[in-house]
């Protein structure tokens, strides 16, 4: 099972404790809000693209939209998000739980900076009813994320 897989990664960071599970579901933005208490944009959705015979995986904030202009411009690539099917194969991770931990060494990491005006954030972890609320300087480490990147538009007034 996928948060049992990320319950024991966390454990290396003596973090596994610190996972949330839920009663109701938490597999979309506006869901999890609810489940965590939180405003949508402090939930760290995580998208998972293509990349050849890997996975892009892009944590972002839950108000925030791929600006695909931006994704080509760093990726040299068009945004095409994995089907549900080669979600779990190449994350090991089904669609509403899909997060940046636990994960195929195929699957290069990113977070963007649409995170970094909040103190904490909620990502999934592995199930479509948990989260965890860390810092962006833990979810950058903890995901080992390449790094920082800005390809998401919808989440500031400069847009």
């Amino acid at each position: 099972m996928s948060i049992e897989n990320v319950r024991n990664y966390f454990k290396q960071f003596g973090k596994e404790k610190d996972i949330m599970e839920f009663e109701v579901s938490s597999a979309t933005v506006d869901l999890a809000a609810e489940a965590v208490g939180v405003e949508p944009a402090r939930i760290t959705k995580t998208l998972a693209f293509k990349d050849g015979e890997g996975c892009i995986l892009i944590a972002m904030a839950g108000d925030a939209k791929v600006d695909n202009k931006k994704f080509k411009s760093k990726f040299s690539m068009k945004a095409k998000m994995l089907t549900p099917e080669e979600t779990i194969s190449l994350t090991g991770h089904a669609v509403g739980g899909v997060c940046q931990f636990a994960v195929p060494e195929s699957a290069k990491c990113y977070c963007d900076v649409s995170l970094q005006r909040f103190d904490t954030v909620f990502p999934a972890c592995g199930s479509s009813n948990s989260a965890i609320e860390l810092t962006c300087d833990e979810l950058f480490k903890y995901s080992n994320s390449v790094e920082w990147i800005d390809i998401c538009k919808g989440w500031n007034d400069e847009e």
